[in-house]
């Protein structure tokens, strides 16, 4: 049974939730202020968060950035008023998952939230034990960490990190935008198509590349991104230092 935590401070929206969740045999727990929540590790247990975010609460933001950077839940923010795409592009760009309207259609929100389950179960199936190296780099997929030559790590966001993560496992291949938009979790594409293009540029520089002449991350126009260079991989089977 999977286990949602909802943080939403109206509490007639919260009780909704809860009895329908509940009604569907999900295994739910409520608070109605994101403050209450600490990053301590029972919050690993939850399977899925929903948080509720407004114009009183933009510090939900900077929890979903220090959450996802502890550990890795999906997580899908609703709101009523912050609904511009910069307030979204922002939300999935620090790892959310989803990003809902509200008022809530009920039985939309259950789709969303099902999908939002599968996708994390799957992706951890597929990649927590994997070890990346290129070039001179090394990913964990399981400690979510990339590190340089030096052992020094490099600071990526939730989304920057999936992206590449997507190239690490197609090295060669053409990735079109629509791939790399579901592989970072931004999922409307119309909305958010360019914002791929703004990844792709932060993750060249964190990777120290040259925009004019990238090394790994290179263009093709008309098609999308390919990721230019030998990736060897193998299984984590413990803690990496």
């Amino acid at each position: 049974m999977a286990s949602v935590l909802i943080i939403d401070n109206d509490p007639v929206c919260r009780n909704q939730l809860v009895e329908y969740l509940t009604q569907h045999s999900y295994r739910v727990h409520a608070a109605d202020d994101i403050s209450k929540v600490t990053l301590n590790p029972a919050l690993s247990l939850v399977d899925l968060l929903v948080v509720d975010v407004n114009k009183e609460h933009h510090d939900s933001f900077e929890f979903l950035q220090h959450l996802r950077a502890t550990i890795e839940i999906p997580v899908l923010i609703m709101s009523a008023d912050l609904l511009t795409e910069a307030d979204k592009v922002t939300a999935l760009e620090l790892g959310a998952s989803d990003y809902i309207a509200k008022p809530i259609a009920i039985r939309e929100f259950l789709a969303r939230v099902r999908v939002a389950l599968r996708e994390n179960s799957n992706r951890r199936q597929s990649t927590r034990h994997m070890v990346y190296t290129f070039g001179h780099w090394k990913l964990s997929t399981r400690h979510r960490w990339l590190k340089d030559v030096s052992g020094d790590r490099v600071k990526l966001t939730a989304a920057e990190l999936n992206l590449l993560i997507a190239f690490l496992q197609s090295p060669r291949q053409v990735l079109s935008r629509e791939q790399l938009l579901l592989a970072t979790r931004i999922h409307d594409q119309e909305i958010f198509d360019r914002s791929v293009d703004v990844l792709i540029l932060r993750l060249r520089r964190k990777l120290g590349e040259d925009a004019s002449s990238p090394q790994y991350i290179k263009t093709e126009r008309r098609a999308g991104y390919v990721f230019d260079a030998d990736v060897a991989t193998e299984h984590s089977r413990k803690r990496i230092a």
